[in-house]
């Protein structure tokens, strides 16, 4: 255990050591959200947080990092609570709110063991964090936990294009090469650990079929949204579409 982190089981896991590079934090919105793509990924995240999170009046967002869904979440008139493990992912997220003049509160904070009581918050968000915490299931217990009424989750799924990757990226890992061998999810995992805690799944949102690196390489919304409605069209975007962003409520 980790004197300065009580509950950080696993402080040398990638999920605390990348995050808590300066050089991560100050690169990773550049990182997935620049060019056309990358501003769609963020257009569409948005609009899924404000149509999911809409009577939610106090929000905990889990795993904030740079702030993002936060300051979409307390610009729509949300009271926001956001907590990283990463004092340097929340130096960034506190110098975006302050320079849009959001009024939100970060601290510290480890997605296993949250610091507050029952119901403490209408809704949870908790976006990219599933598929990198060392116990996702520990994740999913507390937010539902401090949930009164729903939970926002995203993750990559089991039958995408994402489950190739995360494969290769977990062979390099092992090979000692610098990579983040995150997880992913089949439905069914999700929705039954939902349903352990009292939620229910009542919407989802599934991006893309083709992997996401595809489609930054081809560098065009037109071209993106055309490839996709097709794909959509016979059905493979519900077969093999991520990430998944999901709605449980209880």
């Amino acid at each position: 255990m980790n004197k300065d982190h009580p509950g950080r089981q696993t402080p040398d896991h990638y999920s605390y050591t990348v995050y808590a590079d300066p050089d991560m934090a100050d690169r990773f919105d550049r990182a997935r959200f620049s060019g056309p793509i990358g501003e769609l990924l963020a257009v569409t995240q948005a609009e899924i947080l404000r149509d999911y999170a809409a009577d939610g009046l106090t929000v905990l967002d889990v795993g904030t990092g740079t702030g993002r869904a936060a300051l979409v979440l307390a610009e729509a008139g949300a009271r926001v609570t956001a907590i990283d493990a990463s004092a340097e992912m929340l130096r960034v997220a506190e110098a975006r709110a302050a320079a849009r003049g959001s009024t939100i509160v970060f601290a510290l904070g480890d997605a296993h063991h949250l610091a507050f009581e029952a119901g403490a918050f209408d809704t949870v968000v908790s976006l990219r964090v599933l598929m990198h915490t060392p116990d996702w299931r520990r994740c999913v217990a507390e937010a539902c936990r401090v949930a009164r009424t729903r939970v926002i989750v995203d993750y990559p799924a089991a039958t995408s294009a994402a489950a190739i990757q995360a494969a290769g990226r977990h062979v390099a890992h092992r090979l000692g090469m610098h990579t983040e061998p995150y997880r992913v999810f089949a439905d069914r995992q999700i929705r039954n650990e939902f349903l352990r805690h009292g939620f229910r799944i009542t919407r989802e949102h599934r991006q893309f079929v083709l992997p996401i690196a595809m489609h930054k390489r081809l560098n065009s919304v037109a071209v993106t949204t055309g490839i996709e409605r097709a794909l959509a069209a016979v059905g493979l975007l519900k077969l093999a579409g991520s990430p998944v962003t999901i709605l449980a409520e209880r």
